[in-house]
């Protein structure tokens, strides 16, 4: 899944390529991409994208008529830019083409989903605020008013673990699966220890990791193409989808612990003292 730091590279990369020019045709190949329906999709035709934002994983491409065209990419959703895009309509069908966007440029992007579970969604809207996933967003990570003391405060009475805390949109915007890994590998945390049981100075490394991973992140993705950005983000992931590799911190076997729908990787010298962590599907977590 994209997380904070590929859509904002995709942020920067689409305002490089669309502001200033006319959206000229929105052509839904799959009704499901579609999470509104008025205005409909086609109203975003004639006007000149002015802006493109990011709030947490979702990109908001905005236009000089007042409309925002706001995507979420889920879980196997990517955005493909297209310097030319194919001559007529493309075809519904059981391929992963979703929805496509085409300027007076001839140029363009294309929206894929892999998979069958089909979570990518499209909002046309006025405002951003109105999609309820946006509404909904915990503060951004990155946000000039995001300090130490504010992190402090939403974590202090929170009773999750800290794997669960960082991936909770509603708490923190932008941090998934992997980069919630990342992170605590950066800050040798255990992704199940309690939130709330953080002293001050702990605090203030899983801040400091939280920050330093993201804007690293970014910085690896400056400039990168939308189309390189996936291979990107694998190559400088630390632990996140490495088990049974050596960690490159200590050198330890990172470990896995698999749930019904997702896994977390971590590295037991680094986070957990050594012992590792019982997987949730054989048994209880080891503290």
């Amino acid at each position: 899944m994209p997380e904070l730091p590929e859509v904002e590279a995709l942020k920067d990369f689409l305002a490089e390529h669309l502001v200033g020019h006319e959206i000229v045709r929105v052509l839904p190949v799959a009704i499901s991409v579609l999470k509104t329906y008025d205005p409909p999709p086609t109203a975003l035709e004639g006007h000149e994208v002015v802006a493109v934002h990011r709030y947490g994983k979702f990109l908001d491409v905005e236009t000089d008529g007042g409309l925002h065209f706001v995507t979420h990419l889920a879980r196997a959703g990517w955005l493909h830019w297209k310097d030319r895009l194919p001559d007529g309509p493309p075809r519904p069908g059981k391929g992963p083409l979703a929805l496509r966007v085409a300027l007076e440029t001839g140029e363009g992007f294309d929206l894929t989903e892999a998979g069958t579970q089909k979570r990518l969604a499209v909002y046309v809207v006025t405002d951003p605020q109105s999609v309820p996933g946006v509404a909904r967003l915990g503060p951004d990570p990155l946000a000039d008013d995001f300090d130490e003391q504010r992190f402090a405060e939403l974590l202090k009475d929170e009773r999750r673990q800290l794997k669960g805390a960082l991936r909770d949109q509603t708490l923190i915007a932008g941090v998934g699966n992997a980069y919630s890994d990342e992170i605590l590998h950066a800050a040798k945390m255990s992704p199940f220890k309690l939130a709330a049981s953080l002293t001050p100075a702990e605090t203030h490394t899983l801040y400091t990791a939280l920050r330093t991973t993201l804007l690293d992140a970014i910085e690896r993705s400056r400039g990168v193409a939308a189309g390189r950005l996936k291979a990107e983000k694998k190559s400088g992931l630390r632990v996140h989808g490495r088990t049974g590799q050596p960690c490159p911190v200590c050198g330890d076997t990172i470990r896995e612990v698999s749930f019904s729908d997702s896994s977390l990787q971590y590295c037991p010298t680094c986070q957990t003292g050594g012992k590792p962590l019982a997987d949730r599907r054989m048994s209880r977590l080891l503290k």
